[in-house]
């Protein structure tokens, strides 16, 4: 008998290499690149119970607070539980709520909202969430929650306690399932000036941003704050200031081009590289190494008729091989294309180019922030 095992001394993941090969992006409206100063969204959570579950919700020796929660709920509504009397709450489960309040959300308007279970519930599905305040971070109620699940998950359960699940059917969302009710108020038309965020700060960006409004409306229209903010002159009217930032928003940019960087994820051996990413002159050689163990099972037996018993006796060989140890050479100033063509043409594994990476940027010959995740 014989059983060849090989091991081989290198992570096996995915390569990934990916980037605009282009020199410089193309022009982007502000819209995409930006976000308008006060506009935005507010988490809301709450707390609730779910009724009208098919025995699959939590149970009492685990989840107090859900029936403590119901005996609440009961005497707000006129009903006295005696003190004495546990009830079951297989068909009754304690979620938390969470929404997003999206900005100028008006008094009466709807939006949807996602619950999970925090106790032991099996599945929400099929039930009802029974009406639950929402509140913001400074304890006020904004919105006010209730309607059917809508549930993704399915799970089953048998009596010896196995249990088969697909997705997570602990959550279910309920669209358009609580109603506004308290407006946000916000900053969007205190002042004559409107703010607009980069969503990742960029000097170069920001320089043509004001450009290109100053260009569009006229000089002094916008200024330069920060590398992440330009704020811009605008009307104090609130219709015509909707017009305008209306305009802005479709302005033209030539944004700057992102950093010479390089990602490594070491888990997963995934590396992206930036359509930036330069190497000085250098030449790299970089082997590989395998070990392989091959077991073989001898028998030895006696002479005929002799004295003894045959034995097995295992024998193990082992070789070592660094495989082929090719040097290849980066040019200087090599772009993005003639990096990965050099990579693909000596055929590096994922773990090959992380450490031939590293070592490029030890030795001062990789122009890129090498991050590791």
């Amino acid at each position: 008998m014989r059983r060849l095992t090989l091991l081989r001394l290198l992570p096996v993941a995915a390569l990934a290499i990916a980037a605009l090969a282009t020199p410089a992006l193309a022009q982007e409206r502000i819209k995409d690149l930006a976000s308008v100063g006060g506009v935005r969204g507010n988490a809301l959570v709450g707390y609730g119970l779910v009724v009208g579950l098919d025995g699959s919700g939590d149970r009492t020796s685990q989840a107090p607070f859900t029936v403590q929660s119901l005996r609440n709920m009961l005497n707000e509504l006129g009903v006295t539980v005696p003190a004495n009397v546990n009830p079951q709450v297989k068909n009754v489960a304690a979620v938390a709520i969470h929404a997003e309040l999206p900005p100028f959300a008006k008094p009466g308007q709807t939006i949807d909202i996602t619950v999970s279970s925090i106790a032991n519930a099996v599945s929400l599905r099929g039930g009802t969430l029974l009406m639950a305040p929402l509140k913001g971070a400074d304890g006020q109620v904004y919105a006010v929650a209730q309607g059917s699940l809508v549930v993704g998950g399915f799970g089953a359960q048998g009596r010896d306690g196995s249990r088969v699940s697909v997705n997570v059917p602990s959550v279910g969302r309920i669209p358009n399932g609580a109603m506004v009710e308290r407006e946000v108020a916000g900053g969007f038309g205190d002042s004559g000036e409107l703010t607009l965020n980069l969503n990742r700060a960029d000097f170069s960006t920001i320089s043509s941003m004001v450009s290109a409004l100053d260009a569009r409306f006229g000089p002094g229209t916008a200024r330069a704050v920060d590398g992440v903010t330009v704020a811009v002159r605008a009307p104090y009217d609130p219709g015509a200031r909707i017009g305008f930032l209306a305009e802005v928003e479709n302005v033209q940019v030539s944004p700057g081009t992102a950093p010479a960087k390089v990602i490594v994820n070491s888990r997963t051996g995934t590396v992206v590289m930036g359509a930036q990413v330069r190497v000085l002159p250098a030449a790299i050689a970089h082997g590989s190494l395998s070990v392989t163990i091959t077991e073989n099972l001898d028998v030895s037996q006696p002479e005929a008729f002799g004295r003894g018993a045959s034995v097995v006796t295992p024998r193990s060989d082992v070789s070592v091989d660094q495989g082929g140890s090719r040097m290849f050479k980066f040019a200087g100033g090599s772009s993005l294309d003639e990096i990965v063509r050099a990579v693909n043409a000596v055929g590096a594994a994922p773990g090959d180019l992380i450490a031939i990476l590293e070592a490029l940027k030890q030795a001062g010959a990789l122009r890129a922030e090498l991050e590791v995740i």
